[in-house]
C-alpha cells in the first residue's frame, strides 16, 4: 500500500463507530469519493496525469462511470482533488504531524530524513515523490495544477518553518538561524535527493544524500 492509499485509507477507518446503520447512507459518497481518489492517485503516481486513464479508475474502483463523474466533474477536476487532498494528505501525515507532535522538533525532523530510506519501498524508489513529478509534469501546461502545487510546496515549508522556529524557542537550534531559508532548502534537497534515488534505483544513493542533509541540520543545533 503506498502513502496515498494509506492516508485515504485512514481518514476513511477514522468515521465515528455511530456513522452506521440508519447513517449508512450518508457515509457512502464519502466512501466512494475515497475510492476515487485512491484509485486515481494510484495512476498518475505510475502513468502520471496524462497518462491516466478515467477507465482504469473507474474499473480499479469496480464503479460507474456516472458515479465518477457524480463527484468529479472531469479528468482536471480529479487530478486537483488528488493534489489537494491526497497528496497533501502525504505531506502532513510524512512530514507536518509528526514535527508538530513532538516535544523536540529539530530532533524528530533529523530522524524523519535520517531514516527515510528505510521506509523507502519500492515505489519510491521507482516512481519518485509524486509531488515533484507533477511540478516537473504539470506546472508548465497548467495553471491550475501549477497553483495547486505551488501551495503545496508553501505548505510544506511553512510547517518546517513552524518547527525549527518552535525549535529555536526550546534552544535545540543555535540563535540567529534564518527558518525560512532552512525550510525552503530541505524541501528542495528532499526533492533532489528521492529525484536522484528514482534514477539510480539505488537506496544507497537516497542514504548518502540524506545523510549529508543531517549532517547540515546537526550544524545548526545550539551546542
Amino acid at each position: 500500500m503506498n502513502a496515498g492509499q494509506q492516508h485515504i485509507r485512514g481518514q476513511a477507518a477514522m468515521a465515528p463507530l455511530s456513522a452506521q446503520g440508519s447513517t449508512a447512507r450518508v457515509r457512502d459518497p464519502d466512501a466512494t469519493r475515497h475510492r476515487i481518489l485512491e484509485a486515481a492517485f494510484d495512476q498518475i503516481y505510475h502513468h502520471g496525469y496524462q497518462g491516466m486513464r478515467l477507465d482504469d479508475v473507474i474499473a480499479a474502483t469496480g464503479l460507474t462511470k456516472g458515479a465518477l463523474y457524480h463527484h468529479f466533474a472531469n479528468k482536471l477536476a480529479l487530478g486537483y482533488a488528488v493534489v489537494d487532498e491526497v497528496i497533501a494528505g502525504v505531506i502532513d501525515q510524512l512530514w507536518l504531524q509528526p514535527l508538530r507532535a513532538s516535544a523536540r522538533p529539530l530532533a524528530e525532523l533529523t530522524r524523519i530524513i535520517s531514516e527515510l530510506h528505510q521506509a523507502a519501498g519500492h515505489d519510491l524508489m521507482t516512481y519518485g515523490c509524486p509531488l515533484n513529478n507533477l511540478a516537473q509534469e504539470m506546472s508548465p501546461l497548467d495553471e491550475g495544477f501549477r497553483r495547486r502545487i505551488d501551495q503545496l510546496y508553501l505548505h510544506w515549508r511553512k510547517g518546517l518553518v513552524e518547527a525549527l522556529d518552535r525549535a529555536a524557542r526550546i534552544g535545540e537550534l543555535r540563535p540567529g538561524v534564518d527558518t525560512t531559508r532552512v525550510a525552503a532548502f530541505i524541501v528542495a534537497a528532499l526533492s533532489g535527493c528521492i529525484g536522484m534515488a528514482k534514477n539510480s534505483q539505488r537506496k544507497d544513493e537516497l542514504l548518502l544524500c540524506t545523510r549529508s542533509l543531517v549532517e547540515y541540520l546537526e550544524q545548526l543545533r545550539h551546542a
